[in-house]
């Protein structure tokens, strides 16, 4: 796999939660009010482990959960993230990296929590931030990709994309940028590790790597 820190980015666009929020444990004890409110299946212990392996549409068909409740969803979810922003907690090391990533190309987050919810949390750390695309669905995600790259300026295929799920390395494929998959979030490593993204990082120092 090459070496993250000989690459030289036009933008770095990060994902938000499970990259630099540390959010899954609030989902995680979240989804099954979730699912008792929108008729989907409830999960247990072992069935959160195992989704952590999985593809996002392979994951609402375990769940059962019908596509047109998607938005109704993650309408839902971004007011109790908004209602709990206090109890979600940003990973350690998260406003040094953004601070110090900031230095070297501009930052943006696409993400499909809220913008609103995303400063509150980031707090003073959001002023690294140039753009913002939040409050997206599930799918989709290529396209705010696209409209950053867009707003910024940048060359795709000098843009990092950052983030923990297997939506996140589609994505960046699908506009032409470099994936960078990252082990702390949502998805098990050997489920990113077998998607080969352009880098695959353990630790979030070393996104800040010199050659």
């Amino acid at each position: 796999m090459p070496d993250l820190s000989a690459f030289r980015p036009s933008l770095v666009i990060l994902d938000f939660d499970g990259t630099l929020a540390d959010s899954a444990p609030w989902f995680a004890q979240e989804l099954n009010q979730v699912a008792r409110r929108f008729e989907f299946r409830e999960v247990d212990e072992a069935e959160m482990e195992r989704l952590r392996r999985m593809d996002t549409a392979s994951i609402l068909r375990f769940l059962g959960v019908a596509r047109w409740k998607l938005p109704f969803i993650a309408r839902h979810l971004r007011r109790r993230v908004a209602e709990d922003a206090a109890l979600i907690p940003l990973f350690p090391g998260t406003p040094a990296l953004l601070r110090r990533m900031a230095a070297r190309a501009p930052l943006a987050v696409a993400s499909s929590n809220s913008e609103a919810n995303i400063r509150r949390i980031l707090g003073e750390s959001a002023m690294h931030v140039r753009h913002f695309e939040g409050g997206a669905a599930l799918f989709g995600k290529a396209r705010k990709l696209r409209r950053l790259i867009r707003q910024a300026g940048a060359e795709p295929g000098r843009t990092l994309c950052v983030g923990d799920e297997l939506r996140d390395i589609e994505a960046a494929r699908a506009v032409g940028a470099r994936a960078v998959a990252v082990t702390w979030g949502y998805a098990a490593r050997e489920t990113l590790a077998a998607a080969q993204p352009d880098f695959l990082v353990d630790r979030m120092e070393d996104l800040l790597s010199e050659p």
